[in-house]
């Protein structure tokens, strides 16, 4: 319903700030890195996400897109409210959130505040390929020879392979080694597939 604010930025706190547009206030609830990437000037541009419950409207605040993109796909995991949401965004950086559900990295998610070990492993399992697909993200930051997957993968689809099952199993082997030629890493695919 309101997508973003962009206005008077009339009080700014570690957990909400307050924006005037054309003379109506309103009040964003905001994670702490929202709350330090807030410019002290007068104007500021919010991007914003309303949460309609039965006895309340709430409206969270975030300074980016991408931020506010991470809030919604956490909220839609079961378990995983708006609060904690939050918190998580608070405790981490977008970046270590993208990372931690790209890596699987259980213990970076339950460091946060009111997860345990079967929600994180919850958020991870839901949450995983939404974040790579969505952000772009390689599983792991180890390749170095993006060109030989790339290559690959193309070979390995004109051959007749479907590009989801051939893009897994050359992940797979970049992750073990990843500073093979394309020759070699075609066959090794070949002898998986």
């Amino acid at each position: 319903m309101i997508t973003h604010l962009k206005g008077k930025l009339v009080e700014k706190n570690p957990t909400y700030a307050i924006v005037e547009c054309n003379g109506v206030g309103y009040f964003l609830n905001i994670s702490l890195h929202t709350y330090s990437q807030i410019p002290d000037s007068e104007l500021v541009t919010l991007y914003t996400q309303l949460i309609v419950k039965e006895d309340s409207h709430t409206l969270y605040g975030f300074t980016s897109t991408l931020e506010r993109e991470i809030f919604k796909l956490l909220i839609s995991v079961s378990g995983i409210g708006p609060s904690i949401a939050r918190t998580m965004l608070s405790s981490l950086s977008t970046e270590e959130i993208q990372k931690a559900l790209a890596t699987e990295n259980v213990a970076v998610i339950q460091s946060v505040k009111g997860i345990g070990a079967k929600t994180a492993q919850k958020v991870i399992i839901e949450l995983k390929d939404k974040i790579v697909k969505t952000y772009d993200m390689e599983e792991t930051s180890a390749f170095v020879n993006n060109s030989a997957k790339e290559e690959a993968l193309s070979a390995l689809e004109v051959l007749g392979f479907v590009k989801r099952q051939a893009e897994k199993v050359v992940t797979s082997i970049l992750k073990e080694t990843p500073d093979l030629s394309v020759e070699k890493l075609i066959k090794l695919a070949l002898k998986k597939l």
